[in-house]
């Protein structure tokens, strides 16, 4: 079992910055991809950004230049540096891991979500 807790989410204004972080714990052998997906209201989720666990990223268009993911494998932690924020940002936030679980001597994969945490962009 794995359990992925967000915190910083809030209320911003116009341009200014957030701080998104995102902890997994569990019985964790690996975790390939982690990263960040948004859901406005009335909209599909889709993709923000993502990291693999080599630290390559991929990020939507709509937040390359404003937004960082930057992840710290020993800690099992992802976090999403939000600067520029725009009122279209504003969604709830989830953070997304695609992990392998060991279980004696077992191990599976599985993709996990979590929570997610408001952010809204206004002024």
């Amino acid at each position: 079992q794995v359990q992925l807790v967000e915190s910083g989410g809030g209320l911003v204004q116009p341009g200014g910055s957030l701080r998104l972080s995102c902890t997994a714990s569990g019985s964790i052998f690996s975790i390939n991809l982690m990263g960040w997906y948004r859901q406005a209201p009335g909209k599909q989720r889709e993709l923000v950004a993502v990291a693999t666990s080599g630290s390559s990223t991929n990020y939507a268009d709509s937040v390359k230049g404003r937004f960082t993911i930057s992840r710290d494998n020993a800690k099992n932690t992802v976090s999403l540096q939000m600067n520029s924020l725009k009122p279209e940002d504003t969604a709830v936030y989830y953070c997304n891991a695609d992990l392998t679980l060991e279980n004696g001597n077992r191990r599976y994969s599985i993709r996990s979500w979590g929570q997610g945490t408001q952010v809204t962009v206004s002024s």
